[in-house]
């Protein structure tokens, strides 16, 4: 009987015919997924393949992702962000800040000093941007907002220990509120996007550069470079980037709701706080290259600290002059990005 059954109802989903599949069939996407990350580092490997799987998992398999590391389908990093609002790629991981001034009130989280630990700054970055900076992105639609560990110096031929020891040095900065930041220290900035420094430090175009330790064996900076300058957590963190991964707004309506509610699951808060705790947790295992490679690796000290605070000053007094000839109230947007940063810090 249950046999007899099992074939009526096989036989009358062949009589309703094709239809009745098809629409079973548009209930599956495939995303493709686009980031400039070196297909070896961390952040392709911990991050964006770990969350590619946990959507996939948590869908049933009816959303997969087509990855593309480091650029293969073409373009530059700068052109990331509109890779994913023309719908080239349907989600991009990338740096706003490869297109310097476009999303001008997310550099609250760039400026010098301002991060505690990635996992709680990156949280208070989402916050943030739905609170009071909720157009920035209006142009995709936002999954995560997150940033990296603290960023520190990795130079060829000299040893920073006080602001002074940067003088005429030319250093890479990842945006313009961090290449600022060097101009103020003392050095030369000179701003390009993460995959060029390998070269230009093989070929002594810059003499060093701020990564944070993480991404360091991925763009072979432990390998380039002898010198390694990192903060006391007691007097702070030089800096940190902002990243946003961002879906083609198209493509998010274009799902039905149950995958919709998939991706919603991974996205928001709590994903971007899991994004950032991932990226710092790559710092240690990354600095351990750098100690087998016999490089020389120097803690500056809080008390030092306090002169690099003081000559960068001036990068948040002038992003808040900014901020205000822009229309905005740049106290206010600072004021707003601290008080996120120490209450999730209080949490994590």
């Amino acid at each position: 009987m249950i046999q007899r059954r099992t074939l009526l109802q096989s036989g009358a989903a062949v009589a309703l015919g094709a239809p009745a599949f098809a629409g079973l069939a548009q209930q599956s996407v495939t995303l493709k997924f686009h980031t400039f990350m070196a297909p070896q580092s961390n952040v392709w490997l911990n991050m964006h393949k770990a969350w590619m799987d946990k959507v996939e998992k948590d869908s049933g398999g009816r959303i997969k992702f087509e990855g593309y590391p480091a650029m293969q389908l073409g373009g530059s990093p700068a052109q990331l962000y509109d890779q994913a609002r023309d719908g080239v790629v349907d989600i991009v991981w990338t740096l706003p800040g490869n297109t310097p001034g476009r999303f001008p009130r997310i550099e609250a989280f760039e400026l010098p000093f301002m991060m505690n630990n990635a996992e709680a700054t990156s949280k208070a970055y989402w916050e943030y941007v739905q609170t009071v900076a909720k157009d920035e992105f209006k142009d995709t639609h936002p999954i995560a907002l997150q940033v990296h560990g603290p960023g520190m110096f990795h130079m060829r031929n000299k040893q920073i220990k006080t602001a002074e020891d940067l003088r005429g040095s030319k250093v890479r900065g990842p945006t313009r509120q961090i290449t600022k930041m060097l101009g103020y220290l003392g050095a030369t900035p000179v701003g390009m996007p993460l995959p060029q420094i390998p070269d230009a430090l093989s070929k002594g175009v810059i003499d060093g550069c701020v990564i944070p330790w993480e991404v360091v064996p991925s763009v072979k900076v432990h390998e380039l470079t002898k010198f390694h300058s990192e903060f006391d957590p007691a007097g702070g963190a030089l800096y940190t980037t902002t990243f946003v991964m961002a879906m083609n707004r198209n493509k998010y309506a274009s799902l039905p709701a149950d995958l919709k509610a998939v991706i919603d699951k991974n996205s928001g808060l709590e994903t971007s706080g899991w994004l950032g705790k991932v990226q710092q947790a790559g710092d240690a295992p990354a600095r351990e290259q750098a100690v087998k490679q016999g490089n020389t690796i120097y803690t500056i000290p809080a008390a030092e600290a306090q002169e690099f605070r003081r000559k960068a000053r001036l990068v948040e007094v002038e992003w808040v002059q900014d901020m205000d000839k822009r229309g905005f109230n740049g106290k206010e947007l600072l004021e707003t990005a601290k008080a996120l940063i120490a209450k999730h810090g209080k949490k994590a």
